[in-house]
């Protein structure tokens, strides 16, 4: 008789942190995608606020997303940040844009 097997692994993506030296969390890579293709797509739109930027990620996946959306977006967002794919604007307040 075959082992029981454990759970299905699920694929994690270790997210990058814009600030040297601090450590961002490794999340599953599906949510990642669908928080980051959601983010882009705001920003391309407009330039938001942080408070903008995540009430508007929740209006877009808030009601079929398995988690905390906006503990999410903020992973997702510092990730891009580090990546130098979204930046902060130097307006106060800040907003946030593409820069790619």
């Amino acid at each position: 008789m075959p082992p029981k097997s454990a759970k299905p692994s699920i694929e994690k993506i270790q997210t990058l942190h814009p600030v040297p030296g601090k450590v961002n969390k490794k999340i599953a890579a599906d949510k990642y995608e669908l928080v980051k293709k959601n983010l882009l797509a705001i920003l391309a739109k407009e330039e938001p606020t942080h408070l903008e930027l995540m009430e508007a990620l929740y209006q877009r996946i808030g009601k079929t997303f398995d988690g905390g959306v906006q503990w999410y977006g903020e992973i997702v967002k510092l990730d891009l940040e580090a990546r130098k794919i979204i930046g902060r604007t130097k307006t106060k307040p800040e907003r946030y844009t593409l820069t790619m």
